[in-house]
């Protein structure tokens, strides 16, 4: 692996009626001639949290990377306990938040790739559909676009693991403000109004291509999730792998690494 991994930096960006810090990383920004890949992290992630992943991906395609922390997590502004998470807080992430972040880093006239990984797959599919001219493709990864039981059920779960072991612990070594990561995830994601939460008419607005990746194991999801994509957007391109939790990259890296490949060479 021989690409640049600058430090994360902080940089401020106006959204959501505020000033937030967010927390950034380049990989091999020198590749200025060479497409862009914006990692889009999970629903507990953090730069830390995608480990080498990003940097392994821009190797494998000689492509430059660039990896954040939205607003909450990392080391990017904590969230305010109190601060309720509305049930459109991804639909905000793609509308405000993200954009602001591209102009802050000068980035408003590149068309990248989007890779997001749950919550951050949603992201990328709501960008696509938001902004279409403005996104080359796009690959999400155990992605959401609606509510099913399987996923409260994993969301409870891991509620009473946050609970009763030492994972608070394991998860402040990537956060600032853990317990605020922790709950505004679970809390919304367990609330009400949000079991009616639905994307599927976006996904008619996505014009890219799309890969749509999915575990055959993954507790926080079922394969309509990437085949309710495909119906949707008939130009995706689906990877329905085996032996596959709700993290692809870290379950099955290689295979993740291997179909990106093919599926850039022929974007």
């Amino acid at each position: 692996m021989n690409e640049a991994i600058a430090a994360p930096g902080i940089i401020t960006i106006q959204s959501m009626g505020r000033q937030i810090d967010i927390e950034y990383q380049w990989i091999a920004a020198e590749r200025s001639d060479s497409p862009l890949i914006i990692f889009l992290h999970e629903g507990l992630g953090s730069i830390s949290m995608w480990r080498d992943w990003p940097a392994q991906v821009c190797d494998a395609l000689g492509c430059r990377g660039l990896v954040y922390s939205r607003y909450g997590y990392g080391q990017s502004t904590p969230r305010p306990l109190d601060e309720a998470r509305e049930v459109d807080y991804l639909h905000v992430q793609a509308h405000d938040a993200l954009p602001a972040l591209m102009q802050a880093l000068q980035l408003q006239d590149e068309r990248p790739v989007l890779f997001g990984h749950s919550d951050g797959g949603t992201i990328a599919l709501l960008y696509a559909a938001m902004f279409p001219e403005n996104v080359r493709a796009i690959a999400v990864a155990a992605p959401h676009i609606f509510v099913e039981d399987i996923t409260i059920e994993g969301i409870r779960k891991a509620r009473e693991i946050y609970e009763n072991t030492d994972f608070p612990a394991r998860l402040a070594r990537h956060h600032r403000d853990v317990e605020s990561v922790f709950r505004a995830w679970t809390d919304v994601w367990l609330s009400a109004p949000f079991r009616e939460w639905n994307i599927e008419a976006f996904l008619d607005d996505i014009r890219c291509p799309v890969l749509a990746i999915q575990g055959l194991d993954d507790e926080y999801g079922t394969l309509e999730q990437i085949r309710g994509i495909a119906r949707r957007a008939p130009q995706t391109r689906l990877l329905e792998i085996p032996s596959c939790g709700h993290s692809p990259h870290r379950d099955q890296p290689q295979i993740v690494i291997d179909a990106l490949q093919e599926f850039l060479a022929e974007v």
